[in-house]
């Protein structure tokens, strides 16, 4: 644990020391929380830590940043749908011309096209802000209003016998929806650079005893990239010295929490569990809240859920927090099996040159097999052969004994950057991940998806504690969450973490979010050797 997230704007604390007192204290403690699945690759996914510094000077009254700059992205995010909606509809209109089915005048679909296809999006929520420059609300939303628009354009469309407005609507759909999901990659890109720079972030307080706090703190200031810029702390006054010991800043006890807010300029504050915070302490500060235009958020202590599976149901008057269960079977895995047969039998074709030119490289570098075979675990502990194109010498595996000692892996994996095994061909296969494409056969056969869990061999399942061994409740995938995150620069924990994640909350946005994110983390060759 590195940081509180903040600026530096007075004090004299050291940023080493401070941040590595909080680092001693809570590692033990913490597990951090990853973010929605929506920033998929490690930048995204673990975040860089700002330095913990000392509280920032106190402001001279309620900030309006964060609203101002929310308001700006989504604005900017409207203007460029309707942009989106414009070109969709000249694309529509090309295909629809080159098809020679009739549709409307170019000037009345533009403009329809800029009006319905914002609305649409609107109507899915796509603008509120609680969901700026979080990926798979932004997608969901997007994919809703692709829906709506097909949809209720096909109502009139057969009442009124208007075929041509409802193949107009179908065809726009498509590039419409893919324009504006790209416009939303780029702007969280661009959001999540000014906010690792302390820009277009949120100021947030935490509130609550002193272990649930600097785990909140060790959280935030592992996911910079989320907008929370951690000002201080409030904690009992009991718990205050020992929270300075730590690193944290401590700004107040709990019954300052709106003089805190006022006076360093807050937009939100976390409230953490523990005794400090039950019984009427958090409606209490509700209360106090009112009208200060600040946001009052929970931290249930849950890790690896995702907030899908999290609802407020109440029960004789009381809000309780619901968590479903994760569902491993049933209409979603049929319809994730149907998606892997028809994506991989499209790509195979596409790619089929491309495969007979590795092959042909592969067995001319040394004679040997073209294809390496390897007995992994799959789904529910079944084994299956699992396919790659041949990257190490023929005598890999007897070699692998003597590497041992200079494994850079933790866990039970072995890893080794110039590892002597692998041939001058399997070290550019590697570089792009070319050597995994035959598993697009195992995927086919059925043996692995397209997006899971890593494919562990069976040593490593034999060293799996309780935990890693839900990853074999999902069938193992070509890319997953390890794989956009940082492949094998991650640790063992950090890739079962983000298996468990995965297994915890898969769902078909979930597949395609990470499907889009290996397309960059392929080209950019981050983790792969």
């Amino acid at each position: 644990m590195r940081s509180l997230a903040g600026e530096s704007r007075s004090g004299p604390e050291t940023v080493g020391d401070t941040a590595s007192a909080l680092d001693r204290s809570i590692t033990a403690r913490t597990d951090h929380a990853l973010d929605e699945l929506s920033e998929l690759d490690r930048e995204d996914m673990l975040g860089t830590a700002a330095p913990l510094l000392p509280a920032p000077a106190p402001s001279s009254g309620r900030t309006s940043r964060f609203t101002t700059w929310t308001r700006r992205y989504v604005a900017a995010t409207v203007l460029a749908d309707v942009a989106v909606g414009l070109i969709a509809v000249l694309v529509a209109t090309h295909v629809l011309e080159a098809l020679d089915r009739p549709f409307w005048p170019v000037s009345i679909a533009l403009l329809a096209g800029a009006v319905a296809w914002p609305v649409a999006i609107a109507s899915a929520h796509g603008y509120e802000r609680r969901k700026v420059g979080v990926g798979g609300d932004e997608m969901r939303a997007v994919l809703r209003a692709a829906i709506v628009l097909v949809v209720l354009t096909a109502l009139p469309a057969g009442l009124f016998d208007l075929r041509s407005f409802l193949a107009l609507a179908v065809f726009t759909a498509l590039p419409a929806m893919l324009g504006s999901i790209g416009v939303r990659y780029v702007g969280r890109k661009i959001l999540h650079r000014r906010q690792r720079s302390g820009l277009s972030v949120r100021r947030v307080v935490v509130v609550g005893s002193l272990w649930s706090t600097a785990d909140l703190v060790g959280v935030l200031g592992h996911a910079t990239h989320n907008g929370m810029q951690v000002v201080g702390v409030c904690v009992p006054a009991a718990e205050a010295a020992r929270a300075a010991e730590l690193g944290l800043t401590v700004l107040g006890d709990l019954d300052h929490v709106p003089a805190v807010i006022r006076e360093f300029g807050c937009d939100a504050v976390a409230v953490t569990g523990g005794e400090a915070t039950r019984h009427n302490y958090l409606r209490e500060l509700a209360w106090s809240l009112e009208g200060e235009r600040v946001e009052l958020l929970v931290h249930p202590g849950l890790v690896e859920v995702a907030g899908p599976r999290m609802h407020i149901r109440p029960y004789v008057g009381l809000p309780l927090l619901h968590i479903d269960q994760p569902h491993f079977a049933g209409w979603r895995r049929v319809f994730k099996r149907l998606v892997d047969i028809v994506l991989t039998g499209i790509g195979l074709l596409l790619i089929s040159p491309v495969l007979l030119a590795i092959a042909v490289a592969v067995k001319l570098e040394d004679g040997g097999p073209v294809l390496f075979r390897q007995t992994r675990v799959g789904l529910d502990g079944r084994t299956f052969t699992m396919l790659k194109f041949r990257s190490m010498a023929v005598d890999a595996e007897q070699r692998l004994a003597a590497l041992l000692e200079q494994n850079e892996g933790a866990g039970p994996l072995f890893k080794m950057v110039d590892d002597p095994r692998v041939t001058r061909v399997g070290r550019f296969l590697r570089k792009f991940s070319l050597d995994e494409l035959p598993q697009l056969f195992n995927v086919l056969a059925g043996s692995m998806s397209l997006v899971g869990p890593r494919p562990p061999l069976q040593s490593e399942v034999d060293a799996y504690a309780r935990d890693a061994r839900r990853r074999l409740l999902v069938t193992p995938g070509l890319t997953g969450l390890w794989q956009v995150s940082g492949r094998s620069l991650l640790s063992w924990e950090e890739t079962v973490r983000l298996d468990l994640r995965y297994v915890e909350n898969w769902s078909l946005t979930l597949d395609l979010l990470i499907l889009w994110k290996t397309v960059f983390a392929v080209l950019a060759r981050r983790g792969a050797y």
